[in-house]
């Protein structure tokens, strides 16, 4: 499987389960500081998401050499990891703006680009 693919697979993985780590810690937060039973929650989930965090920005940095993006949409993917559940809607934008997606190739003069038959 070709390098490019790979890091956009786990580029995918890892901003869907950075955001389930994020509901997990948030969760752990409050039964920590808001119900005061326990810190099992937190000490667990704390540091799977701090991995997966790691990974998802190693990820994004990996994609902005790959697929060549804009250094705005590097940067909003490394934003987007800051704030709860971001990182699954960045990941929607950016393959619905074709910046997940194999380079489409580029037309030579002379030949059709329409998916005609």
């Amino acid at each position: 499987m070709p390098l490019r693919t790979t890091v956009i697979r786990a580029f995918r993985i890892l901003a869907i389960a950075e955001a389930c780590s994020w509901a997990a810690l948030l969760a752990g937060m409050y039964f920590k500081w808001i119900a005061g039973t326990t810190e099992l929650g937190v000490q667990v989930a704390g540091p799977v998401h701090g991995a997966l965090f790691i990974g998802y920005g190693l990820a994004a940095l990996t994609l902005w050499r790959v697929q060549r993006w804009p250094f705005r949409v590097a940067a909003l993917a490394g934003f987007s990891a800051i704030f709860p559940f971001a990182t699954i809607l960045f990941e929607r934008w950016a393959g619905r703006r074709g910046y997940l997606g194999a380079p489409m190739p580029e037309s030579t003069p002379g030949t059709l680009t329409s998916n005609r038959t």
